[in-house]
């Protein structure tokens, strides 16, 4: 049997960079190796985009960048060619075709649907979601704006342009005062991911910090009323009939769940099962599957809750493609619920090819 081609995108320009390379060395670990050829693309933070073939232990540590081997390559847009054109040191190109990609890119450029774009441009199938449910969900005003179209449950919410910050502040902090009368409030760049640029504001004054810090990330401010409850999560897995996992818990080794505390700080603690009554857990289960539907999510996505001590359950996100690295809750989740390593990674290749061929 002719082995498939599959490129592995990892990388990125975004801030969730490093993470990528690390999502990336365990999904190449996980690929059938006597089903598919790997390719293996990295994007350097500087945005150059390069064929690499050593080994996946220097895509983790970073050191890919420097293989002498390296040589630039992208995908090409037009369908004639379904994959990357390779420029070669002397200058000649030659045309890879590829039979699927894995884009394993978190945050700008990546999760946002402008790599989904390019995709679907070159007909080659891919993992995750479409453009659209790419978009929609990494921008968080967005996302806020569809659960409530779509009658889901989620914290209380305003938002406004940095642009509108920066002419008039007093006038978005008695927005924000006015539709969250009480502190602390979280405040967010609408469209950076992983909460990068998040803050939690306990006063008027570290608001004004707060939506300060957010507008290096993005032209958005969203600002959210602070929820106390336990963060839960559910893994899902899936196209038009979603599986979802056994809902999860992290308590957070920070004040909350930051990037430091998402990636780096060991001491963030998962509970697998979720600590919640059977009653909670399946409303979750059935919520996530709802939002999933709702925004037109395909292949995977992590779906994060706020569960209170009174039962309310608020839904907070919708990740399309969450992280993979060793302490990441969605591998961790399905392997829960009986689908785990090469077999998720399986699956979710063949859900790209699924929705190819439904599309075509």
């Amino acid at each position: 049997m002719q082995k498939k081609h599959i490129a592995v995108i990892f990388g990125g320009k975004s801030s969730e960079h490093e993470v990528s390379r690390v999502s990336a060395a365990y999904v190449i670990s996980q690929i059938p190796a006597d089903q598919y050829e790997i390719i293996t693309i990295g994007i350097t933070k500087t945005g150059r985009w390069f064929l690499y073939t050593g080994s996946t232990e220097s895509i983790a540590d970073g050191s890919w960048e420097k293989d002498e081997n390296n040589r630039t390559a992208f995908i090409a847009p037009a369908p004639s060619v379904h994959g990357i054109i390779v420029v070669n040191k002397d200058g000649s190109t030659e045309k890879i075709h590829l039979d699927v990609v894995f884009p394993v890119l978190h945050g700008k450029n990546g999760e946002d649907g402008t790599l989904q774009g390019l995709l679907e441009m070159s007909e080659i199938p891919y993992v995750g979601c479409g453009v659209l449910a790419s978009a929609e969900c990494m921008d968080k005003v967005s996302t806020n704006i569809m659960f409530e179209h779509a009658g889901i449950d989620q914290a209380a919410f305003t938002w406004f342009y940095s642009s509108e910050y920066q002419s008039d502040p007093e006038k978005c902090i008695a927005q924000t005062e006015a539709a969250l009368p009480q502190y602390p409030v979280f405040v967010k760049p609408a469209n950076a991911g992983s909460s990068v640029g998040v803050s939690k504001a306990h006063s008027r004054e570290e608001l004004a910090a707060a939506i300060e810090k957010a507008a290096k990330e993005d032209s958005r401010i969203l600002i959210e009323e602070n929820i106390v409850g336990k963060e839960v999560e559910c893994a899902v897995l899936g196209n038009k009939e979603p599986f979802v996992s056994v809902p999860g818990q992290i308590a957070p080794a920070a004040e909350f769940y930051d990037y430091d505390a998402k990636y780096n700080n060991a001491a963030s603690k998962l509970y697998i099962p979720a600590q919640i009554s059977e009653t909670l857990s399946e409303q979750v289960r059935a919520i996530a599957a709802k939002a999933y539907l709702a925004l037109g999510c395909e292949g995977l996505s992590r779906v994060d809750f706020f569960v209170t001590d009174e039962g309310r359950i608020l839904l907070n996100e919708i990740n399309t493609l969450p992280g993979f690295t060793s302490i990441s809750m969605y591998p961790k989740l399905m392997a829960a619920s009986g689908i785990e390593g090469s077999q998720l990674i399986e699956k979710l290749i063949s859900l790209a090819f699924e929705r190819a061929e439904k599309n075509v």
